[in-house]
């Protein structure tokens, strides 16, 4: 088994969540948590004993120290952050307890991350000690200089034989400089040996085909057959990858979620039990906590179905733990 150092790319954020009805008003209170997908793996994957790094580009601040510090008393080297610019990207949980019937407001335009520039990170010398990347489709929906350094490092880490792998997040308030993530992703992709998502993300990604016949009411049975064909697109549209594991979430209720999932490899399928609550604590965070169980059951050369079991049930215990950050629990 090979013994896997970790490097998890991509924004440091804070959240903030109104603890009332409203951000506003005399009587509103709000909860500051570090988040972005990125740390939030990383936050799991050190929680879980996997030698892992956090790179970003933050203020050097006090706000940016009190969110390092939360990743590196969770077993998360910091040491690769940059420390330049002025801002921290945020974002706004417009929910009355932290759930997510509310809407996300992003506020991430001008952050130090952001203004991040091709040439500006040494990628040989970075990932020269790592055996593992990743990164997430969030990166290069920022814009298209942000693509180009997900560009570099890809190539230097495909190059230096690094295994790479991909959540890809897609969120359309983010695309927003004048390019669809069809028009950006392929590309990027093709670096990769691990993909993660859902077959709606790889429909907006790669072009892989979805129906839109699919519904919350249709049966798991039934996804499982469009995430096996879903995910041989994927296969022959990147030929580089071997491993690929789709979500399937649903929520009802702001406390409700319905949470399975799907692996593939380009010689089996597997799909996990259906695990369902009405008691969910915090749902922002799930699907980067099955991505890191997903990593962490690759890490260790499990077998096809304890992979996405391990994914899942990752997945799942996020629901029941406050802020972005996971607990590590399998």
């Amino acid at each position: 088994m090979t013994k896997h150092k970790i490097l998890s790319f991509g924004e440091l954020l804070l959240r903030l969540s109104s603890s009332g009805s409203s951000f506003l008003g005399e009587n509103s209170q709000v909860v500051v948590f570090p988040g972005g997908s990125e740390a939030n793996v990383a936050a799991s994957l050190g929680q879980l004993g996997i030698a892992c790094s956090y790179l970003s580009r933050v203020p050097d601040n006090e706000l940016a120290w009190q969110a390092l510090s939360a990743l590196k008393d969770l077993g998360v080297d910091v040491s690769t952050t940059l420390f330049e610019g002025d801002r921290l990207g945020l974002y706004f949980l417009l929910s009355a307890n932290g759930l997510s019937k509310g809407d996300v407001v992003y506020d991430r335009k001008y952050s130090t991350f952001s203004q991040l520039q091709p040439g500006e990170i040494d990628w040989e010398t970075m990932l020269a000690d790592y055996t593992w990347l990743h990164w997430s489709a969030l990166t290069p929906a920022l814009s298209a200089p942000l693509a180009a350094v997900c560009q570099e490092a890809l190539e230097v880490a495909y190059r230096k034989g690094l295994v790479v792998s991909v959540d890809l997040n897609y969120r359309n308030k983010l695309w927003n400089y004048g390019q669809q993530p069809i028009e950006v992703m392929p590309s990027l992709l093709q670096y990769c040996d691990v993909v993660m998502g859902n077959i709606w993300a790889a429909n907006k990604m790669v072009g892989s085909s979805v129906l839109e016949t699919l519904t919350r009411d249709t049966p798991s049975e039934v996804y499982f057959e469009h995430a096996k064909d879903s995910a041989q697109e994927v296969f022959e549209l990147l030929p580089r990858c071997k491993h690929v594991a789709y979500t399937f979430r649903f929520m009802d209720s702001a406390t409700h979620n319905l949470l399975y999932g799907t692996y593939h490899t380009r010689e089996a399928d597997y799909i996990s039990s259906i695990n369902e609550t009405n008691n969910v604590v915090d749902r922002i965070g799930s699907g980067d906590a099955f991505m890191a169980g997903l990593i962490y059951a690759l890490v260790n050369d499990k077998d096809g179905q304890d992979i996405i079991d391990t994914a899942t049930a990752a997945g799942f215990k996020k629901l029941f733990v406050k802020g972005d950050f996971g607990n590590g629990n399998l």
